[in-house]
């Protein structure tokens, strides 16, 4: 008698953007990356209820706390889990290596900033208007040479791009101390 192995496979785009798509679960995926180890669900739901409410952990009330707890135990992290995201046993909570794939999902940008693409595209017309400037003979090489407009250009892209991979590193899940 044959025997069927049920088996993951990896999901696709829409199922990581789906999972990705609440916030309990992108605060309990964040919680269990800073923690770095297995995490206990009690606490996880005491982490995500004070996150959600912007309280601290001592203001919450039993019912705040047994909300989410159930929430997380009935629904998020058993969806967590079948993505392979998570191994989920009643009680702890262990990341797998397919958590880490999730980062490249998120490009988090916080309130008061432009998206990094919207901010390129401008540095990109910036230099534009610059080397056509230099062609069309426009912009003045007397005290600046074409080399050196050519390397500043240059220099406003390293700069912001050395920022960009500081931010978006500070910015992932499981980094900060609340979740971005």
């Amino acid at each position: 008698m044959a025997t069927q192995v049920a088996t993951r496979s990896d999901p696709d785009q829409g199922e990581i953007f789906d999972l990705l798509s609440n916030h309990r679960r992108r605060y309990a995926i964040h919680y269990c990356k800073r923690e770095g180890e297995p995490v206990e669900l009690g606490d996880l739901a005491e982490h995500v209820a004070a996150w959600e409410l912007d309280k601290e952990i001592d203001e919450l009330t039993s019912a705040e706390r047994k909300r989410v707890y159930t929430s997380l135990q009935q629904t998020h992290l058993p969806t967590l889990e079948r993505a392979d995201m998570i191994e989920f046993d009643n009680r702890t909570i262990a990341l797998t290596d397919h958590a880490a794939e999730l980062d490249v999902y998120l490009d988090v940008v916080p309130a008061n900033s432009i998206p990094w693409g919207l901010y390129y595209l401008g540095l990109a017309v910036l230099g534009s208007v610059v080397m056509a400037g230099l062609w069309l003979e426009w912009v003045p090489t007397g005290t600046v040479p074409e080399l050196g407009w050519a390397t500043l250009v240059f220099a406003l892209f390293a700069v912001s791009a050395v920022v960009h991979v500081a931010q978006s590193r500070r910015m992932r899940l499981g980094e900060m101390e609340k979740p971005p």
